[in-house]
């Protein structure tokens, strides 16, 4: 499919270079915590470990593809920048990156997806049933290191999250095919299916560090505001990327009758013919108007409106990691909020 550019994809894409060219690399940006990660890979990789030969591999399989792992990243991150000094958070960013990932078994068997950080999804490869059920497993091993941690308070926020979780999947169930769906009602599934883990992560790292309340609080809101904004460039690159660049097929959210911002936008200040054709779209799904809606999103003005919320989301964010105290974790907290919209997978 090939996609001619509009004068609104040159300005996102102006915007995003410019974000790029100010900011190190992923690499570079979490250095400092790339010793913690390694101590995280090989907590995943023991707690993996079960009698069950199909457990390991789907794990293996799908926790092997890479990604960022920003919510452990953040966990981290926070723990070390709010002056923790234990290794518990290695154990902690490994529950995190559990519960996400049993997340993704669960969305791309619901979602029919065949393709995820350009890969064949699990269950395209080893079949629903087996997803669904590895991602049980996945949740209950997290269940287990929760126990582990001897922490009702650590226990409490993250079997909040999960059920909050849980809640935007069957809210975004419900939104799907549903064309009067409102901004508010998207960004409340975004609140509670992204959102909330990012924000279970930062609080966790405050919490092992013996944070007061407003610290705890701050710690929260920057996991909230940078999960939200993850998430808006996410909907935005359905529109502007290529399945190489983010790792899944371009109008996923369309064929799946997705109600995302970008669409919302057009239905609200699109003509009359470009809202009639987004109405249609999210009601009937597939891609066939692909290339009719990709245009008149582009003309519409949609990913700037939809840019500019994730740039005030991270920009919110930046804000919450500016209470921390002064340390150099810190400037990486505040710079992953740029990073959180230079993404482009």
């Amino acid at each position: 499919m090939r996609r001619t550019p509009r004068a609104s994809h040159i300005i996102v894409r102006f915007c995003v270079t410019v974000i790029i060219l100010s900011q190190p690399s992923a690499t570079a940006l979490l250095a400092p915590v790339a010793a913690d990660m390694r101590a995280v890979d090989a907590v995943i990789r023991q707690r993996l470990s079960s009698e069950v030969p199909l457990i390991e591999q789907i794990g293996e399989y799908i926790i092997g593809a890479g990604g960022k792992r920003l919510r452990p990243v953040i966990l981290l991150l926070t723990a070390r920048a709010l002056g923790y000094d234990g290794n518990r958070h290695h154990e902690l960013a490994a529950v995190v990156e559990f519960i996400h990932t049993a997340t993704l078994l669960h969305d791309d068997v619901v979602d029919e997806s065949e393709l995820r950080r350009g890969r064949d999804t699990a269950n395209a490869v080893f079949g629903n049933a087996a997803s669904v059920l590895v991602g049980d497993f996945l949740y209950s091993r997290a269940f287990q290191m929760m126990v582990d941690a001897g922490s009702m308070r650590i226990m409490e926020i993250l079997s909040n999250a999960t059920n909050v979780i849980a809640e935007g999947e069957v809210l975004q169930l419900l939104n799907m095919h549903d064309p009067d769906v409102t901004v508010e009602r998207y960004l409340q599934v975004i609140r509670y299916k992204t959102a909330k883990l990012f924000e279970a992560a930062a609080q966790l790292g405050a919490v092992l560090s013996g944070a007061d309340a407003q610290m705890e609080e701050a710690a929260a809101e920057y996991g909230r505001r940078i999960g939200t904004a993850f998430q808006l460039i996410d909907d935005m690159l359905d529109y502007t990327a290529s399945a190489e660049q983010m790792g899944k097929n371009a109008g996923d959210d369309l064929r799946e009758g997705k109600p995302t911002l970008p669409l919302l936008h057009l239905m609200e200040h699109g003509t009359a013919e470009q809202r009639q054709l987004a109405r249609d779209a999210i009601v009937q799904g597939g891609t066939e108007h692909f290339d009719a809606v990709f245009a008149a999103i582009h003309a519409s003005g949609a990913l700037e409106v939809t840019f500019e919320a994730a740039r005030r989301e991270a920009e919110a964010a930046e804000q919450a990691a500016r209470q921390f105290p002064p340390s150099a974790l810190k400037e990486t907290l505040i710079q992953l909020c740029a990073f959180s919209l230079q993404r482009q997978s």
